[in-house]
């Protein structure tokens, strides 16, 4: 812990709590055995059904098994509850994990903080003791060994309350690596969005440092504890903005023991390739969700009128079914169906009305003959030219090479200049060679829907830094959580993109989640109230229908601001890490992207040693951040180089510079030499004494 005096050691009963810890993880130890050893019966034969049961039985046991792994560096509790007797059946005290522990015999040593029985260590307060006795709360070192305890009665007279000292000691922990969870200090309104029920969706509004990507991953963990056998169908997604930022989150759920959950970016999650790029207007316009009506009245111009009708031969008959029989064909099933189903219907609908005349000459056509008609080479080629099987690709490829084509499509939707923006300056000479952005990708994903349904559905899709995502994205991802629920996390003050689909209600129209339910979490856990009060100058001109959030925190020295001059810039921010390096935990220098590399070359010739975000998972105490990567990071200690430059790289810098200087949990320091932001010069120079 950061401040082990708040842990009362009481040497007896300590011991006797370590003792405990070591019992249960040795039956954690003998329950991991237990389904290692366990035979799994498997079904004899050769048929994909049989092959599909084995291959089920063998991954579920092999879940089950990595679930039960004992993480050495993890607690498997970290609080305890006294009841009053008799309000939990032969038991008056238990221990709060991350997971389920019992001794062999079914008795538990750890209860899951998930369960209904766990939810007073969160809720209960001494107005509402809830039949709670007694509220204990562990401390732990870095490698999980028990290194005291505080109690927190909620009988009797009162005493000084430890919970918040609890919470802040936990949360100024020095950390590296990995985000950590959060599962002993949950508080109660995170509890609330946390134990939600799986319908309606739920959206969170998160300012800076409350939580609300533990929150969303807590829930996860939640919902599979009460869902688990409706979400298994589906399956659980969590869709972050980048690797860097999974990479960061990726231990939380293991550590919860949740190992089958997917953790992708909204490009890996469409699995379509990019290798273009998009200027920013272009970027912008293909985001828009007018673009979906554009790319559907594009894929519909591919089916024509009829111009001839179709002859089917059966040995000396001929019969003739007209081209405005036809033509009467395609347009009922162009409203609908999907273009692909529709193909195929039209190819049935010919052929039930060749049966028709069959019929009336006294034939008894069946099924076989219908699909047999429907397939035949005369009716095969009455669809093709009516009625084309057409790629995404080569939908898309004509809209963007072919100017005129696209005004066309482009109806009263998109202005001529948006189309001007759209179109492809030298189009590649067909759809197969064509290099697609991932603003591409994403409209392809649209038209393919628009060809053909896509099946099934995800049991839950949790979406982090949403507030970034464009229209087309949320379409994208609504499409693949069709009937499940959703989890919506982000920042309306942190929206960076152009593309940005704007508020909460527009978001969850995309997503078709309209339905849901939006929280807000407005107190800082994480984020100092100096710093965040500092970040909190940009919001008027950001995000002015926001509140403004609160700190519930005050960390001596949390903000220092130092201005330099140019020449200077470089030994200036190598002092300022060397000084945070002074003290424990993560450090991170964010600076514009354009900035990174030099700055990470110039601390290396400094005599650091950090890493690069992006270019290595390796972890190390300093890290150099771009700009662009440092959404929903956390270290100990931020160096944020000259705000200026990270203002003016990006249309909504102002945005990206609120991002940037909430990442600290411990202690900010902002390095310039060019002149700050308007909306921070005042409070800057309250805060800066150490100008050279």
């Amino acid at each position: 812990m950061a401040e082990p005096a708040l842990i009362p050691t009481h040497s007896t009963e300590l011991e006797a709590e370590r003792a405990f810890l070591a019992e249960a993880r040795d039956a954690l130890a003998r329950m991991h055995q237990a389904v290692e050893d366990r035979d799994v019966p498997l079904i004899g034969g050769e048929d994909n059904d049989e092959r599909f049961t084995n291959e089920s039985n063998l991954l579920a046991r092999r879940l089950r098994t990595l679930a039960l792994r004992d993480l050495p560096d993890v607690p498997l509790f970290f609080g305890l509850l006294d009841y009053e007797p008799g309000t939990i059946e032969e038991i008056d005290r238990i221990h709060i994990g991350r997971r389920h522990v019992h001794d062999g015999s079914g008795a538990p040593l750890v209860i899951d903080w998930r369960a209904p029985v766990s939810v007073p260590f969160y809720r209960a307060t001494r107005s509402d003791r809830q039949r709670v006795v007694l509220r204990r709360r562990y401390g732990f070192s870095d490698t999980a060994e028990l290194t005291g305890f505080e109690d927190e009665p909620l009988i009797g007279a009162a005493e000084a309350d430890q919970a918040d000292a609890f919470l802040r000691a936990e949360i100024e922990r020095p950390r590296t690596g990995p985000m950590r969870d959060i599962v002993a200090t949950i508080q109660p309104e995170q509890d609330d969005l946390v134990r939600a029920p799986l319908h309606p969706s739920v959206c969170v509004q998160g300012a800076p440092g409350t939580g609300k990507t533990a929150v969303g991953l807590h829930r996860v963990a939640y919902l599979l504890y009460t869902e688990r056998e409706r979400l298994s169908r589906g399956g659980v997604v969590i869709v972050g903005p980048n690797r860097s930022f999974l990479s960061y989150i990726r231990k939380v759920l293991p550590a919860l023991g949740e190992v089958d959950v997917r953790q992708i970016t909204i490009e890996e999650l469409i699995t379509r390739p990019a290798a273009g790029s998009d200027p920013p207007e272009a970027a912008r316009t293909k985001g828009d969700a007018r673009i979906a009506r554009v790319l559907e009245r594009a894929l519909w111009s591919f089916v024509g009128t009829p111009t001839d009708g179709v002859m089917y031969t059966k040995g000396s008959y001929r019969y003739r079914v007209h081209d405005y029989e036809v033509a009467e064909m395609v347009t009922s099933l162009r409203g609908s169906m999907k273009h692909g189903p529709g193909r195929d219907a039209l190819a049935q609908r010919i052929a039930h009305a060749v049966l028709v005349l069959m019929e009336r000459r006294g034939e008894s056509p069946d099924d076989r003959v219908q699909n047999a008609v429907a397939r035949s080479k005369p009716v095969k080629a009455l669809v093709d030219a009516v009625w084309p099987r057409v790629a995404p690709e080569q939908v898309l490829h004509r809209l963007l090479s072919n100017a005129d084509f696209l005004a066309e499509c482009a109806g009263d939707d998109l202005t001529a200049d948006e189309c001007a923006a759209l179109v492809w300056p030298r189009a590649p000479r067909s759809w197969k060679s064509a290099k697609w952005s991932v603003a591409d990708t994403v409209l392809l994903d649209e038209l393919d829907e628009l060809i053909e349904r896509r099946q099934g559905s995800l049991g839950h899709l949790v979406i982090d830094e949403a507030q970034d995502l464009s229209a087309m994205q949320l379409r994208a991802l609504g499409r693949r959580c069709r009937s499940g629920s959703a989890t919506v996390l982000g920042d309306l003050a942190q929206a960076t993109t152009s593309w940005a689909a704007g508020p909460w209600d527009q978001v969850l129209a995309h997503l078709q989640k309209a339905d849901a339910v939006v929280a807000e979490l407005d107190r800082g856990f994480r984020v100092p109230d100096q710093i965040i009060a500092f970040a909190a100058k940009l919001l008027p001109q950001i995000a002015p229908t926001l509140g403004v959030p609160r700190g519930v925190r005050a960390v001596d020295d949390a903000l220092s601001v130092v201005r330099t001059e140019q020449a200077s810039l470089p030994d200036a921010l190598a002092a300022a890490c060397r000084a945070a390096l002074a003290g424990q935990g993560s450090v991170a220098l964010i600076a514009a992207d354009e900035q990174i590399a030099g700055l990470r070359d110039t601390l290396t010739a400094a005599g650091l040693e950090p890493t690069l975000l992006g270019e290595t998972e390796e972890t190390a105490r300093l890290t150099c951040v771009p700009a662009s990567l440092a959404k929903g990071l956390e270290f100990d200690a931020v160096v944020v180089a000259e705000p200026a430059r990270i203002v003016s790289a990006e249309p909504r810098g102002l945005q990206r510079l609120y991002v940037v200087l909430t990442r600290a949990v411990s202690r900010l320091q902002i390095v310039h030499a060019e002149p700050l932001p308007s909306a921070l010069s005042g409070e800057a120079a309250d805060a800066e004494p150490d100008t050279p």
